[in-house]
């Protein structure tokens, strides 16, 4: 089977698909960092007991036999025969195959090794992820393929299954009026989700948006529902307000867990009526407004401790969708950096490169600002990189490893022992896989290398 023989994913049709879905070991193609906008790609290691790597124009996945899988690259810095993956007692193991550049697992040169799950692979310039079990629905093609300019809205690409079957839901429900709820952690792209949601949606008015953290209590039901002029004192002309301005539209409310209870109370009364009444006015106007809320709060927990009303949750949260963190993720980090690259480099973008040095720490670092974060690192590495290739040079002090990136905190008398449990909890619990360590922790892995060196930690030790 070629690239283009591949098929985008399908949704999960229906509750027995769902019971149905199987958990499958998956390869995916993540980068190609001599050519960071080719697609990338997810294979399914099912019934598959080996896998063959080389260099080869197009790129192809082929199955030469029922159980073997051949995977051709376009990067120059991979051999004809590079790599295999193969089961070695009913595990997956990678072997090097004498190639000229070597194979890297989780930045490590290696001849053989046991795979174990979340293992960042690494031939010539190209990037992959192994992982040992992923739930996937029946109907899932064993070849997914996905660029960013390729997904239904701008900022829902994913590779992961479970995801995109979330995004698919979304986009269903994109189409209906029901109002979505949208929770993640700071950073994780809930405007962006917002902003595909109303794309989607097919509604011809107006995406607007309103960050309730920002707005002082005393100006919340003017803002929404606009007022009248000589209302109040500085009423000097008829404003509509935002939620008439999205009429027929998208109102995206941000920090809405950030909204005081009378301002909760007066939300919720248009929701119930679907109409407005401005401050000034004596009758009420009818709207049309899909509304998308987002927070990173607990809504819940608010509900439950009586700072949020449970009407309006309930009202808010007529289809709910929780983003993930880019450190469960990494698998789709440089889908992400595409769309984010597009923006900073514009008409450059297609320039853009990267050496395997600063796309390895790239994977192995956390991100725990999430895609803001990811955002702020690109912008700098591109503006320094001045249209050449990226490099570690080009990134913050954590790709260096340099000691910037160490809380001077965690060096103070008395505070090494609780770091050094921690550490020790963490590998543990990930069966001595440095990469994994670092990315819970949110550190580059030459971060976590010194903290080994310093407490005499030996990740060996942890995978017995």
């Amino acid at each position: 089977m070629t690239s283009g023989d591949t098929k985008t994913l399908s949704p999960t049709r229906d509750a027995g698909s769902d019971r149905a879905a199987v958990r499958a070991p998956l390869l995916f193609l993540c980068l190609e960092s001599h050519r960071p906008f080719a697609p990338a790609a997810r294979l399914s290691l099912a019934g598959i007991d080996e896998v063959t790597f080389g260099r080869g124009a197009p790129r192809s996945f082929e199955r030469p036999s029922p159980r073997r899988l051949a995977v051709r690259v376009d990067d120059a810095w991979m051999s004809t025969n590079h790599a295999r993956i193969g089961k070695v007692l009913g595990r997956f193991t990678i072997e090097d195959l004498g190639s000229k550049n070597g194979t890297r697992v989780n930045g490590e040169a290696v001849t053989r090794a046991a795979l174990a799950d979340g293992d960042l692979l690494e031939l010539g310039r190209t990037f992959f992820v192994f992982r040992e079990g992923l739930v996937v629905s029946p109907d899932e093609p064993p070849i997914v393929e996905v660029s960013a300019d390729g997904a239904k809205a701008p900022g829902l690409a994913t590779l992961l299954p479970s995801l995109g079957r979330a995004y698919e839901t979304l986009a269903v429900i994109s189409r209906a009026t029901l109002p979505i709820l949208v929770t993640g952690e700071t950073g994780t792209g809930k405007e962006v989700t917002a902003r595909a949601i109303h794309a989607l949606s097919g509604r011809p008015g107006a995406y607007v948006a309103l960050n309730c953290g920002a707005l002082p209590e005393s100006l919340v039901e003017a803002e929404l529902f606009g007022h009248r002029r000589g209302a109040f004192s500085d009423a000097k002309e008829d404003r509509p307000g935002l939620v008439r301005a999205a009429d027929r539209g998208t109102l995206f409310l941000d920090e809405i867990g950030e909204l005081r209870p009378p301002a909760q109370a007066a939300l919720l009364r248009v929701l119930e009526e679907r109409e407005v009444r401005p401050i000034g006015a004596t009758s009420p106007v009818k709207v049309d407004v899909r509304f998308v809320s987002a927070t990173n709060r607990g809504l819940e927990k608010m509900v439950s401790a009586g700072a949020f009303r449970a009407d309006l949750f309930h009202r808010l949260a007529g289809h709910h969708i929780e983003l993930s963190p880019l450190r469960e993720r990494r698998e789709d980090l440089f889908l992400v950096a595409a769309s984010l690259i597009e923006r900073h480099a514009g008409a450059e973008a297609s320039r853009v490169r990267f050496h395997p040095s600063a796309a390895r720490v790239m994977f192995e670092y956390g991100f725990p600002g999430n895609a803001r974060e990811l955002e702020k690192v690109l912008g700098a590495a591109l503006a320094l990189a001045g249209g050449g290739e990226v490099g570690l040079e080009h990134l913050p002090p954590w790709a260096r490893g340099e000691a910037a990136d160490e809380p001077a905190a965690a060096v103070k008398e008395g505070e090494g022992e609780p770091l050094r449990e921690e550490l020790v909890r963490l590998f543990r619990e990930h069966k001595g896989n440095v990469s994994a360590v670092a990315r819970v922790m949110g550190k580059a892995r030459m971060q976590v290398q010194r903290w080994m060196k310093r407490y005499g930690i030996d990740p060996e030790a942890f995978k017995k």
